[in-house]
C-alpha cells in the first residue's frame, strides 16, 4: 500500500506556487469543501436564514400569548439592536386590533409618543391580553424581510434563476429608495423629536406613516434590494463551484493515485 504524502500532491492553486502541506493543507482542503458546498446551496441557505430572521420575531407574541414571557424576552432583546421595536409601528397578534397607531395607543396605554419618555415606553411596550403582544420587528421591516424572503423564494424557481437579470442600479434606485426615502423621512422630520429640532422643514405637513406604508415602501425596498443583489451572486456562487469542482476533483484524483486502497 502507497503511503499518501502530502507533499506530492497539488496545492491548492492547481499546482502553481509553493506547496500547501500537512495540517494546513487539510484544513485548507476542508474548507474549500465547506465553500464548495456552500456555492452549490447558498439560496437555501440565505431561504433558510431569511425564514428564521422574519420568522423568529412572530413566535414572540405567541410565547406572551401562552405566558412563555422568558423564551419571548429573549426573542425582544435579540432583535432590540436591529429594530426600533415602537409599538405604534408594530403589528400586534391576539389582541382587539393588528396595529395601534400613536393616537390609539395613547387611547389604550396613555403613552405619549411626542415626548421623549412616551417613545422609550412605546419601544419598551410588549403589549397586553387586551392589545395583543407586537411582533419583535416592525411593520416595515416585516415588509423588507419578507419581501426578501419571498423573492428568494421565487428565485429558486428553474426559469426565474436562468432568465432573471441583476434590477438597473436608477431603477434599484427609484423603486427601491425613493419612496421608502419619502416616507420614512416625510415622518422623521415631521414628527417628535425631530420636529422640534429641525425649524426649515415645519412647512411641512406631519405625517405618521400608516401600516400600508410601511408594508408597501418596506416590500418595495426588500424587493428591489433582492433583484439588484441575488442575479450578481448566482454569477459569482456559480463560478466559485465550477473552479472548485475542478480544484476538488485534481485533489481527489491525486489522493486516489497515490493511495489506491484508501
Amino acid at each position: 500500500m502507497n503511503e499518501l504524502r502530502h507533499d506530492n500532491l497539488p496545492n491548492q492553486s492547481g499546482g502553481k506556487g509553493p506547496k500547501v502541506t500537512g495540517l494546513t493543507r487539510h484544513v485548507v482542503i476542508g474548507l474549500d469543501r465547506l465553500i464548495f458546498g456552500f456555492a452549490r446551496h447558498w439560496l437555501l441557505a440565505f431561504n433558510v436564514f431569511m425564514a428564521l430572521y422574519v420568522g423568529l420575531p412572530f413566535l414572540a407574541p405567541v410565547f406572551m400569548h401562552l405566558g412563555w414571557n422568558g423564551p419571548a424576552g429573549l426573542i425582544y432583546a435579540f432583535y432590540s439592536p436591529l429594530c426600533n421595536q415602537l409599538a405604534h409601528h408594530s403589528w400586534f397578534l391576539f389582541g382587539q386590533q393588528s396595529n395601534y397607531q400613536a393616537a390609539a395607543l395613547q387611547t389604550y396605554t396613555g403613552i405619549d409618543t411626542n415626548t421623549a419618555v412616551g417613545m422609550l415606553a412605546s419601544r419598551a411596550f410588549v403589549g397586553n391580553a387586551q392589545m395583543g403582544y407586537k411582533v419583535a420587528i416592525c411593520e416595515r421591516d416585516v415588509a423588507i424581510y419578507g419581501a426578501i424572503f419571498l423573492g428568494g423564494v421565487l428565485y429558486g424557481l428553474p426559469p426565474l434563476r436562468r432568465g432573471l437579470k441583476p434590477m438597473p442600479v436608477w431603477a434599484w434606485f427609484l423603486i427601491g429608495i425613493v419612496p421608502i426615502g419619502i416616507d420614512g423621512f416625510w415622518q422623521l422630520f415631521t414628527t417628535f423629536p425631530y420636529s422640534s429640532l429641525i425649524h426649515f422643514l415645519s412647512f411641512l405637513p406631519i405625517h405618521e406613516s400608516s401600516p400600508l406604508d410601511r408594508t408597501l415602501t418596506g416590500g418595495l425596498f426588500g424587493l428591489a434590494n433582492f433583484w439588484l443583489a441575488y442575479p450578481y451572486f448566482e454569477e459569482s456562487m456559480r463560478e466559485a463551484y465550477a473552479e472548485l469542482k475542478a480544484k476538488l476533483a485534481r485533489v481527489d484524483a491525486e489522493t486516489a493515485r497515490l493511495n489506491p486502497t484508501a
